[in-house]
């Protein structure tokens, strides 16, 4: 988990330095400090459970198992990417993994996991579902109606809201009529476990719970994982409406610092560092791969195209 972390965070720096030098397509949504969360509820899953995720979801997709390499292609459009370069950074996928794939809607992926976990409850297997979604998205319609048909079908779905504290620039505050959205659980007959979400052993240990449990066939949990934006809503985000001193606080509770620390009596800091710098390595190298890879070639078929350039 500590060094799915840190590739995460290089990642994340990495599209950040290059979003300013105007190499990078379109906005990009950020995930450095909450590795945490998404590296945490995947390292509790198997193969062949299915997870969802959001428009923030580099950390569940490193987190399920994909490599740098056609993460980083993907982001950038390039055809060895995970999706052939035409998804983008927010809808990256990997069935064969079990990364169904982030999604640009917010709240997208919670009613998707919740049909998973249908299906795997009618076909038998012992799969589980488990969606990841930010405070935001707990406000939607459609999350209250997968929770409430998952309650009532003890459906094997873990609920895992990632509570930043924003939805887009709007704080939690004036968005949600209850400070504690672990007030929500037993509304839809499923436990909750409030959690730190800066801490990838915390996530882990209540994800694998929760998971047990639904394999059981003691229907859905939810999980509320503290954590915060750190970073704006994109790369297009302007700032100014987070308090400075607030964001300071939480970059001192850091996750990857937090690993770092529980770590470092067993395995000691030298080690630790050199796994910060190998994965630093390997993101960079992945970028130049990246970099030197063509993009996608559409073939178009005039046939079934009503209009073409001469006609326009």
């Amino acid at each position: 988990m500590y060094r799915r972390m840190c590739l995460v965070r290089e990642l994340e720096e990495e599209l950040g330095r290059l979003h300013k030098k105007g190499r990078t397509r379109g906005p990009i949504h950020r995930c450095d400090g909450q590795e945490a969360v998404g590296v945490g509820v995947t390292a509790a899953l198997g193969l062949a459970d299915k997870v969802t995720t959001t428009h923030r979801g580099h950390a569940v997709y490193i987190g399920k198992g994909m490599e740098p390499g056609p993460v980083v292609a993907e982001i950038l459009g390039r055809a060895t990417g995970a999706c052939g370069g035409r998804a983008g950074h927010m809808l990256i996928a990997d069935a064969s993994l079990g990364m169904i794939g982030g999604n640009a809607i917010v709240g997208a992926g919670i009613p998707a996991a919740t049909g998973m976990a249908l299906s795997a409850q009618v076909r038998g297997t012992n799969e589980v579902a488990v969606t990841v979604f930010g405070d935001g998205a707990s406000q939607t319609g459609i999350c209250h109606e997968a929770m409430n048909m998952a309650g009532l079908w003890k459906l094997p779905v873990v609920f895992v809201l990632e509570h930043n504290h924003y939805g887009l620039t709007v704080p939690t505050e004036v968005q949600s009529a209850v400070d504690d959205f672990a007030l929500r659980a037993p509304g839809y007959g499923m436990p909750v476990e409030t959690v730190d979400g800066n801490d990838a052993v915390a996530v882990y240990r209540a994800t694998a719970d929760m998971a047990d449990r639904a394999r059981r066939g003691e229907g859905p949990g939810l999980i509320v994982a503290n954590t915060y934006r750190v970073e704006g809503f994109s790369t297009s985000d302007m700032g100014g409406y987070q308090d400075p001193e607030v964001i300071a606080k939480w970059r001192e509770h850091d996750p990857i610092r937090i690993a770092f620390d529980a770590l470092e009596p067993t395995f000691g800091a030298e080690r630790l560092t050199e796994m910060r710098e190998a994965a630093a390595r390997e993101i960079a190298e992945a970028f130049e791969a990246a970099f030197e890879a063509p993009f996608p070639t559409f073939a178009v078929d005039a046939a079934s195209a009503p209009y073409t350039a001469a006609q326009n």
